[in-house]
């Protein structure tokens, strides 16, 4: 009976310490920078685009069809081969291009004259977009790059240190958010994640900790952008519950889902349909 009361409390022990390591490995920027001109607003998903329209997604036409409709908007940044901020989501430009090509092996000489889906839109650089803007609306940019020390922020932050809007960055890569929280400490900053064994198939280490946000105790974001699909994920559920920490959904593609996860989330970003009312939170 001793033995097994020894055991027992062996596993507790054990559980407690797994338990403090995963609270202190989740922990999220506790003292969060003021986003409350982040709130009240929808957000259009790379631009209030309709493909099918001939209003491409990331275009310059997007973007002012989403600020001119009083939308915030995401856009997607990464970089062309001779390191220039281009807007664009796929790392390919066989989707909306027809060629297959990476991004990031062309230069933008290359890039700049190719269309966006057959229309005569092109795609655009980083500064192209933010002069469309013009700080009418707020921005959530999402930095694209898998690389560990990526020069993307610095470039991309020597752009936006000009800007007079409001913006935030947000990424998948954690490294990039902790470039941000050691140089740009004031920048709003979120942690993308999705469930990467039901969305994609992918499973390893790695993946697991993304989805399971086990960085954030280097990048420190200040919100999570999480696939709403999977809003009971546990560790997005710890950051929003326990540090109350800002949280975003993406995409969401209907009013009925709009409705689904309305308590769950606290900024929405959108694609496929227009929301008719401004958001109460």
């Amino acid at each position: 009976m001793i033995t097994v009361l020894w055991i027992l409390w062996k596993l507790f022990l054990i559980f407690i310490f797994l338990t403090a390591i995963y609270i202190i490995l989740t922990m999220p920027r506790i003292k969060n920078p003021d986003y409350q001109h982040f709130l009240h607003w929808y957000y259009a998903h790379r631009g209030l685009y309709n493909n099918r329209e001939g209003i491409p997604e990331n275009s310059l036409l997007a973007f002012e069809r989403a600020a001119s409709m009083g939308y915030g908007m995401e856009m997607d940044v990464q970089l062309t081969s001779d390191k220039v901020a281009v807007i664009f989501h796929d790392w390919d430009l066989k989707r909306m291009c027809g060629i297959d090509k990476k991004i990031s092996a062309m230069t933008y000489e290359e890039l700049k004259d190719i269309c966006l889906l057959h229309t005569t839109e092109h795609i655009p650089t980083l500064q192209e977009a933010l002069f469309v803007v013009k700080g009418r609306v707020p921005l959530i940019i999402e930095l694209k790059s898998n690389a560990l020390n990526s020069p993307l922020p610095c470039i991309a932050d020597s752009i936006l240190s000009n800007y007079k809007g409001d913006y935030c960055i947000e990424s998948f890569n954690p490294m990039i958010l902790s470039w941000y929280r050691l140089h740009r400490p004031q920048i709003t900053r979120g942690q993308l994640a999705t469930n990467y064994l039901r969305d994609l198939g992918y499973t390893n280490p790695l993946l697991f900790s993304l989805e399971k946000l086990l960085f954030n105790c280097l990048s420190k974001p200040d919100f999570i952008s999480y696939n709403w699909k999977y809003r009971k994920e546990p560790s997005r559920l710890l950051c929003r519950k326990l540090y109350h920490t800002l949280s975003v959904a993406w995409t969401i593609q209907s009013k009925n889902e709009l409705e689904l996860c309305d308590k769950d989330f606290d900024l929405f970003i959108f694609e496929g349909f227009t929301p008719t009312a401004l958001p109460t939170k």
